[in-house]
Parts: structure tokens; C-alpha cells; sequence
């Protein structure tokens, strides 16, 4: 006697209104990582996603709230690992923090997402770098998502460099965070320049550098302060 095939359990309104919201999340963060927030609708989300724009109405009061959402939905994530990275360094550091050390929790387990993550947090970087340089209201969404990582972090490089000046620091994270930036940007001016030799979309390749060379240049522009302080 023939068995018959168990029924596939149906899924509970609050799962179907889950999978509904990501599927709107997702749509709308791959347009607005390519057009930005004033190049898409919420009628261009409705139709990538296949829904009326009703619906989206019916979960969002306008496409800057929306826009909002999809920003802060891998923020979340992405600040939780770092803080979490960085209070692990601090237990092995024993209270002695390195630059290289500090920068590696912070820049490595970001990047470890752009590799690892999938084309959605590829889409999630491009969005963050049009972000990043929207001074009108992207200053105040960074603020407002990633302030406490990066102040902890800056905390760890005074540490690490107690001989450098205060705004030394500040500068080397504005330098740290712009490089930053433009590589998640995914531009493809590198792979010109290059003539293919480099790729923009090659995390693995950043990962490997990025660190490294914001290293020596935190060192040398504290140790460059220090000889001017010494008339050397």
C-alpha cells in the first residue's frame, strides 16, 4: 500500500507577512543600491516585487520610510558583529589594543560580510556608499546606526596611540571610512584603471590590503606629529 505524501505545513500569517516584508526589503534595496532614493518609486518596488503598490502603502508611510527600512535591516546587523569583534579584541588585547588590531576587528568583519553574504549585502554596500554621501539626511542615518561602533572603535585607536593627537585619530578614521566607502561603492574605476588586473567587486582582494595599508598610515601620521613635537 502506497504511501501518500505528507501535506506541506501551511504557513502562519505572521510568517507569510515576514516573507512578504523581505521580499519588498529586498527589491526595493536592489533598486535603490543602483538608482538611489530619488530615482526609484514605490510603484517600480510594487512591480520588481510583484505586488500592488498598495500593499507596500499598507506597510510603509512613503519610500523614504521604506528607504529607512531596508538601510536600518542590515545596519542592525552589521554593527552587532562589529561591537561584538571589537569587545572580543579588547578581552585578548589585555588592554593593550594595536592599531592593525583594532582596524581589523572593525574593517575585517564588515568586509567578511560583502564575501560571505550573498549579492543582497553586495546591494546593501552600493547603498550604503550613495548614503554616505547624501550630506542633506545620509550624515544623520549614519549617526544614527553606527555611532556607538564607531566611537568604540576611535576609543581602541587613542588607546593603541596614546601619543597621537585627538584629531589625528578623527582624520585617520575620516580617511579609513572614505576608502571604505568608495571600495563598497563598486565603481569599476579600478578595473579600468587596471586594464582587469583588480576588480571592484573583489572583497577577498580589500580584505587582504585594506587593513594593512590604513595601518601604516594612522603610524605615520602620529609618528610624523611626534617629530614635529621633538623639532626632529
Amino acid at each position: 500500500m502506497a504511501t501518500s505524501e505528507p501535506k506541506p505545513k501551511r504557513r502562519t500569517k505572521a510568517e507569510q507577512r515576514e516573507q512578504t516584508l523581505k521580499q519588498i526589503l529586498d527589491g526595493a534595496e536592489y533598486l535603490f543600491s543602483r538608482r538611489g532614493l530619488y530615482g526609484v518609486t514605490l510603484k517600480d518596488v510594487a512591480q520588481r516585487v510583484g505586488v500592488h503598490t498598495s500593499l507596500l502603502h499598507y506597510y510603509f508611510a512613503d519610500k523614504k520610510d521604506l528607504f529607512d527600512a531596508v538601510f536600518s535591516r542590515r545596519a542592525e546587523v552589521t554593527t552587532e558583529r562589529r561591537m561584538r569583534m571589537l569587545d572580543e579584541y579588547v578581552r585578548e588585547s589585555g588592554g593593550k589594543p594595536t592599531v592593525e588590531g583594532a582596524l581589523r576587528a572593525f574593517l575585517d568583519t564588515d568586509l567578511d560580510l560583502y564575501i560571505t553574504g550573498g549579492e543582497g549585502w553586495r546591494n546593501y554596500a552600493a547603498l550604503g556608499a550613495q548614503v554616505a554621501n547624501t550630506p542633506e539626511w545620509g550624515a544623520e542615518l549614519f549617526d544614527q546606526h553606527f555611532d556607538g561602533v564607531v566611537l568604540k572603535l576611535l576609543d581602541l585607536l587613542k588607546q593603541a596611540l596614546p601619543e597621537c593627537e585627538a584629531e589625528d585619530i578623527f582624520w585617520g578614521y575620516n580617511f579609513v571610512t572614505g576608502a571604505l566607502v568608495l571600495t563598497l561603492a563598486r565603481t569599476g574605476r579600478i578595473d579600468q584603471l587596471s586594464n582587469g588586473l583588480c576588480r571592484s567587486d573583489d572583497f577577498v582582494a580589500v580584505k587582504a590590503r585594506m587593513t594593512t595599508f590604513m595601518t601604516g598610515g594612522f603610524l605615520a601620521l602620529c609618528e610624523q606629529r611626534v617629530r614635529d613635537r621633538s623639532g626632529q
